[in-house]
C-alpha cells in the first residue's frame, strides 16, 4: 500500500512525506555511481538547451518526464481527454522553458505548470463551480467497484470515478503536496472548502475500498 492509499483509510491524517531510500551499495569493481550534482548538472544542461531551442535536448525532458506528467493529468481529469491535455502541458513547457528560472527544480516548476493546465481547461467548463459545492447527496454517487484482488487497480478505478471536484483537491493534497491554502489559490476557492473536499474525497475512496474487503 502507498502512502497515499494509506491516507484514504486515515482520512484525519496529513500525508507524511515519503520515504527517503539509501542508495545501493557498490560492489568492488563496478562502474562508479554518478554524483547527485552531476546529475542535477545534467538537467540543467538539458533544460537549458532546450530553452535554447534545441529540440533533441527537449525530447529528453519529454521522455523524462512524460510519465509522471501523464498520471497527474490523468488523475486530475478523470481520464477525460488525458492524452490530449498531456500533450498540451509540453506545448506549454515548450513556449515558456525561457521563463524557467531555476528557483525551484525543474521537475516541480513542470508539474505546476501541468496542474495549471488542467485546472484552465476545467475553468472553461461552466459547470465546474456547482462540482465544488455539491450537497451531501453527492457520497451516494460512487459507482459500486468491480471486484479485484488488486488493490493498487482498484485504488485508482475508486479514484478516477470520484466527482472533480473531490479528486482534484485530493491528487493536489494527498499526491502532489500542495497545501490548502495553495489549493485555494489554483482553484479561486477557499482553504476550508479544499479541506471539506479533501474529507469528502477520503470519505468516499474509504468506502469504496472497504467494500473490496
Amino acid at each position: 500500500m502507498t502512502v497515499t492509499q494509506a491516507a484514504v483509510l486515515l482520512p484525519e491524517a496529513e500525508a507524511p512525506p515519503a520515504c527517503r531510500r539509501e542508495p545501493p551499495l557498490r560492489s568492488e569493481g563496478s562502474s562508479p555511481v554518478k554524483s547527485a550534482g552531476s546529475q542535477v548538472d545534467d538537467a540543467s544542461n538539458y533544460v537549458a538547451n532546450a530553452a535554447a531551442g534545441d529540440v533533441s535536448a527537449f525530447e529528453h525532458l519529454y521522455r523524462t518526464h512524460l510519465p509522471r506528467v501523464h498520471s497527474l493529468v490523468r488523475r486530475m481529469s478523470g481520464g477525460r481527454d488525458a492524452d490530449e491535455l498531456t500533450q498540451d502541458v509540453f506545448v506549454r513547457v515548450w513556449q515558456k522553458l525561457g521563463s524557467f528560472r531555476g528557483d525551484s527544480a525543474f521537475a516541480t516548476w513542470l508539474h505546476r505548470l501541468a496542474v495549471n493546465v488542467v485546472i484552465e481547461r476545467f475553468r472553461q467548463e461552466t459547470t465546474r463551480r456547482q462540482r465544488m459545492h455539491d450537497g451531501e447527496e453527492i457520497f451516494e454517487t460512487l459507482s459500486a467497484p468491480v471486484r479485484s484482488r488488486d488493490f493498487p487497480m482498484d485504488f485508482e478505478a475508486a479514484l478516477l470515478s470520484l466527482p472533480d471536484g473531490a479528486r482534484e483537491i485530493f491528487v493536489l493534497h494527498d499526491v502532489e503536496g500542495y497545501k490548502h491554502h495553495e489549493i485555494g489559490t489554483l482553484l479561486e476557492i477557499s482553504a476550508g472548502t479544499s479541506k471539506a473536499q479533501l474529507h469528502r474525497a477520503r470519505m468516499m475512496l474509504r468506502r469504496y475500498l472497504n467494500s473490496e474487503r
